[in-house]
């Protein structure tokens, strides 16, 4: 079936995403085999477009597509027929049945993980979700999220950053920005090689509370597993969660103090043993390369890591005081910092000072911490 069919069927009364995949599981042939298969209304409605395209209102989908694709090379319309249809999407129960996308297609072709967290994550966690973002991207993996605030953007907008590939699946068109204040991310992911936007609702399309829960199954259902970096027990990262299990996914979480309330749902994960622990991307590595392997060569696979939880991630930028190499996110109180480095205290302090002006480090309860790179 072709991009118009594929829009048309989309487009019928009273179906939806589940049951248009459970017809599909059928094969039916197109068109006689649809129109057999189909509840009498969307049947007829299929027929009148069938027959006289320019009376149904269906045809409006299809025109709106294709005006919204027009010499714009970046946009694309998937589907099962589509050679950049990711496979992995089929073994979804209600897999999305049209994905409009916007940026570089290639961002499908490598192994996948989702990253997942709150919108307010402490600096430890904004830290954890640019390193593991970063180690990842390096070793030939996508970063898959939604574009949110917190732990979903930080971890794309490393990802970029690293020059690696990064999917956002939205909860409203993929013209449309949401939230507003990341148009300068939404602009990346459109543009920068490796970045690219999918959204299972046509452009245009305004962001409603309900569509979000929504297209975590396809941010799941895009990657071979999910990491949740910081989540609180009623937090919507901990639907992917359930969502990645009910999937057959593996799920991963990041360790977190019990007193960070930020961590509470990923000790609750780690309680009920639902979700493996990741103290690195190793960890990640060692449970999903053997099926990494289908989207990359084995010898990518096993690079070495390029950094851990506490640990400082490479780079080719030096720092610009070594007392950040005795920093990481989490809170180093001053005296031990003094010790550790053998400065005076009041050199130690003037040099925090202005490692805090330049955005390097921040004072919170228990010591200073080094902050993660924009």
């Amino acid at each position: 079936m072709n991009t118009q069919q594929w829009l048309v069927i989309n487009a019928l009364p009273g179906m939806g995403a589940l049951r248009i995949a459970q017809l599909v599981a059928r094969q039916p042939q197109w068109p006689e085999g649809w129109l057999a298969a189909l509840p009498s209304r969307a049947a007829k409605e299929l027929r009148v477009w069938l027959e006289h395209p320019a009376r149904s209102p269906l045809q409006k989908v299809v025109d709106d597509t294709l005006a919204w694709q027009k010499n714009i090379p970046n946009r694309h319309v998937l589907h099962r027929d589509h050679p950049a249809w990711p496979a992995l999407l089929n073994e979804v129960a209600d897999p999305p049945v049209v994905l409009w996308a916007q940026g570089d297609l290639d961002a499908l072709e490598g192994p996948k993980l989702a990253i997942v967290g709150t919108r307010r994550p402490t600096g430890e966690g904004s830290h954890n979700a640019q390193t593991f973002a970063r180690d990842l991207v390096r070793r030939g993996w996508c970063v898959v999220s939604g574009m949110a605030l917190g732990v979903d953007a930080v971890a794309q907008r490393a990802a970029l950053k690293a020059g690696g590939s990064t999917i956002a699946v939205l909860g409203c068109g993929v013209d449309v920005i949401y939230p507003a204040s990341h148009r300068d991310l939404h602009e990346q992911l459109s543009q920068v090689p490796g970045g690219l936007l999918l959204s299972e609702h046509p452009p245009g399309t305004v962001a409603r509370p309900a569509f979000f829960p929504r297209r975590n199954r396809i941010v799941t259902g895009l990657a071979l597993g999910t990491l949740v970096v910081e989540a609180t027990e009623k937090s919507g990262s901990l639907v992917s969660a359930r969502l990645t299990l009910e999937q057959n996914r593996e799920l991963f979480v990041l360790p977190g103090s019990l007193h960070n309330v930020q961590a509470s749902g990923c000790l609750a994960l780690l309680r009920q043993g639902s979700a493996s622990l990741a103290c690195s991307v190793d960890d990640i590595i060692a449970d999903l390369g053997h099926w990494a392997g289908a989207f990359i060569p084995e010898t990518d696979a096993i690079q070495p890591s390029l950094g851990a939880l506490e640990g400082n991630p490479a780079s080719a930028e030096p720092l610009p005081d070594t007392l950040l190499e005795a920093l990481s996110a989490t809170p180093t109180p001053i005296d031990l910092l003094v010790h550790a480095t053998g400065v005076t205290v009041s050199d130690c302090q003037q040099r925090l000072l202005m490692l805090e002006l330049d955005g390097w480090v921040a004072q919170q309860a228990g010591g200073w911490v080094r902050l993660p790179r924009p």
